[in-house]
Parts: structure tokens; sequence; C-alpha cells
């Protein structure tokens, strides 16, 4: 199933967002029809599909439903649109162990309902998209955290380096709903729309125990949240974002402040000439305001020209040129980002694992080279040398086992054995980015 966006589709994209550009009070109406129609749904299908990801609490599957016949589900989950008799199923919750030894809460959806928000997303995301502040980053097309990394990046070289190191508390989890809505019907009057929305707010949360028990929360009685994990959930995070930062800029906030925010969804910085203060002190009260709340144990003020902050996963401010010791400011992989891949390679080569070989290092190069495509810009040179000789001792450790090696394998598993023979990637050895600013 193809992803290019069917002729049909990027038609009805570009009017909708042409006519919220020209027109940013018009409120839209007629749109549900839209969402029903056979060429969105079935795209949205070829875009779920491609994201993968764990049943939900139905237990369904893409094969499964291909198995089964996926037109025939396909044309039941339109009838169930357009008769209004669909109704979401219960969100099954997760969570995933966090690098701080903390857990963050993942909310999986069932395939029938990432299908319909993913469809809900084609047609609302061109009308916000007009609406969002040019400082949002997170989940947009055609921009990445990459570009944000570049944006703080560039206001620290232009001295804009009083820093608000902000982070907001349980952001998804705590969205009230009613406030929610409100934004999204600023733009969107069809009912039908905002009814789906609100369906998928309230929607039940389930939990599975350890010893298989069911817990059931959230639903009718919900005020607030939405969960990560979900299709439509990072659209609606940035909806309710850019209230902040669009009050930020007709307050004139920039200008009092000397300062820029940089957002990519819950996450920002506000970069300051000398007022950081002022503007942290001025956003905790906003947020409050919107219902949110800063975390005071993460949030922080920096001065970036002599101690530095993560953003993104990067680390910005003070760096060094090993020849001269002069000082720069830089960016530069996060020594958390560092340590997470770390472990993740540290997971890969346990000494169990019995996949064959290819198996094995084919998966290890799809982590680094994701990696190192990320973190390609700045000061990558020491991080990416000292991941090659983490990578070298844990493989030639992995292979040396494997093999029955005495000793550590040193003299069989050389450097140029394991990134050469062997294929496994070496970060130093990859091409150069054009990038002005990169390898340093």
């Amino acid at each position: 199933m193809s992803l290019a966006t069917p002729e049909k589709t990027r038609i009805l994209q570009r009017k909708l967002y042409c006519k919220a550009k020209a027109q940013p009070a018009f409120r839209f109406y007629g749109l549900y029809d839209k969402i029903c129609r056979d060429d969105i749904l079935r795209h949205a299908y070829g875009l779920a599909r491609a994201n993968a990801g764990a049943p939900g609490v139905d237990g369904m599957s893409f094969e499964q439903i291909e198995a089964r016949d996926l037109e025939v589900w396909l044309a039941g989950l339109r009838e169930e649109l357009i008769s209004k008799m669909y109704r979401p199923d219960p969100v099954r919750r997760v969570t995933i162990p966090k690098l701080d030894g903390g857990e963050r809460a993942l909310g999986i959806p069932t395939i029938r309902d990432r299908v319909v928000q993913t469809a809900v997303k084609l047609v609302l995301e061109p009308i916000f998209e007009a609406d969002f502040e040019d400082n949002a980053y997170g989940y947009r097309p055609a921009r990445g955290a990459v570009d944000a990394v570049k944006e703080v990046h560039r206001l620290i070289c232009r001295g804009y380096t009083d820093v608000v190191d902000a982070d907001l508390s349980r952001y998804f989890d705590t969205i009230p709903h009613r406030e929610l809505l409100q934004s999204v019907a600023r733009r969107i009057a069809d009912g039908s729309v905002l009814r789906l929305i609100r369906l998928w707010l309230k929607a039940p949360i389930e939990e599975r125990d350890a010893d298989g028990t069911r817990r059931m929360s959230g639903g009718k009685s919900s005020s607030r949240g939405t969960p990560q994990g979900g299709v439509a959930s990072p659209l609606l995070a940035n909806i309710y974002m850019n209230r902040f930062l669009k009050h930020w800029r007709l307050t004139g906030r920039g200008e009092a402040f000397q300062a820029h925010v940089v957002s990519y969804a819950d996450d920002f910085v506000i970069l300051s000439r000398g007022r950081a203060a002022e503007a942290l002190t001025w956003t905790r009260a906003v947020m409050t305001r919107l219902g949110l709340s800063i975390n005071e144990a993460k949030t922080s003020l920096k001065d970036a020209r002599q101690e530095r902050f993560d953003f993104l996963g990067y680390s910005f401010g003070p760096h060094y040129y090993k020849a001269n010791g002069r000082r720069y400011l830089g960016a530069s992989p996060s020594k958390k980002s560092v340590q997470r891949l770390k472990a993740k390679v540290a997971n890969l080569l346990t000494p169990g694992h019995t996949e064959p070989w290819e198996e094995v290092r084919d998966t290890l190069n799809r982590s680094l080279r994701g990696w190192s495509n990320y973190f390609a810009y700045g000061t990558c040179r020491p991080a990416f040398r000292g991941m090659d000789q983490y990578v070298t001792e844990r493989v030639r450790a992995f292979l040396a086992r494997r093999h029955k090696v005495h000793g550590r394998g040193n003299r069989r598993f050389t450097y140029d054995v394991i990134h050469g023979e062997r294929g496994v990637l070496a970060l130093e050895r990859l091409p150069r980015p054009a990038s002005p600013w990169a390898w340093q």
C-alpha cells in the first residue's frame, strides 16, 4: 500500500490550508464527510500500517485484519462513521522506563481507532498548520527537532544566553478538555468532528497488573488529558500549546523580555538577553491560567555563557576547542543521549542473544545510523568517537563469547575487523554533513 498522499487528498489539504491561511477567523464546517471518504480512510490505514505499533485492547493486529479481508474491514469502519455508530474502544495503557529511573505512560488505541484518528488528522492538520506559531517545531509537517536545535544554537550565538530551561508537569495528562475543545472549536464548526474528538478524550483507559487483573480509569468522568501514543494526541497538544505561544507574541513578550521561545510540543526553552527571570515569572502565571503547571524541580535559569543546558537531546553552552582550549558556544549530544544509546547497545549485545550475527549487526547498525543522523549537527565528533570505542568493546566481547575465544578477543576482533569484515558502522567514518557547524 503506497504511503504517497493520494492526489485527491492532497488537493483537499491544500485547499483547507489556503482557506485557513487567507481567513484566520474562518470556522470550517462540512468536514465530517471528508473524514469518511474512501480515499482518506484508505490512506489513513496505510499510514497507521507503516507506523506499526502493538495491538490495542482488542488484540487485533494488522496481519489479522488483512487476513480476514482489508476491503471489508475498511467498508465496515466507513459505515460506522457515516451512520454515527462509531464509538472508540478503551485505550490500553502501558509504561516504559525512563533513563532517570521513572516511567512514562503511553496509551495504545486499537488499530480501528488509530485509523479514524489518522483520518481526522489528515483533514484537520492543514487547517491548524496555518495557525501555528513559527517558533513551534514539534509534530509538524516539514519541521523537526533538529530545526529547533539549530534555532536554539543560532539564538545563543546571537547573544540570547540567559535561558529559561523549562519543563511542564505531565503536559499530555493535564490538558483540560473543555479549554482544549474551545481551542479546536475556534476553527472547527462541524459538530460531528468535535464529537469525535470528545469521544477520544473521554475514552476509558485500561491497565493490567502483572497478574492480569484489569483496571479501568478515565471515561466520561475524565476532564483532563490526551494520552501519549494516540495519533491525534500530538496535534491536539500542539493546538493547546499554541495558546501560550500566540499569547506570548500578541502581548509583545519577545520585545519586553528581549527573548525568544523555541517550542517542541511541551518541551520549550526561553532564550533572553538578561530577562530570563522575568520571563519565567510571566510564563509560570500564564501556564497556571491555562490549567497547566511548571515542574519546578526540573525548571531552572541558566547562563549559557557559563553553563550548559539540555534541549531535545542536545547540550548547549560552553564548548572548548581541543587544539587551543578556546571556548565557543556549541551544541553537542547530551550525556543522557549518549547513555541512552549505550544502554540500547548493551541490551542488544547480551550473552543470551542467539540470533544470527547478520541480524544482530543489522539491528545495531539501524540504531547507530538513526542516532548519528539526528546528532550530526554541531560538535558531534567527540561523542561519535566515544560511541565507536564503546560499540567496538561491546561487539568484541559479544563475538568473543559467541566464538569461545580465550581472553578478550583483542587480536581476533580488532577495530578494523569489527568495522570492516563484520560490517558494524563506525560513526566517525560516516560522510560528513554539509552544515558549516557540524563535525567540529
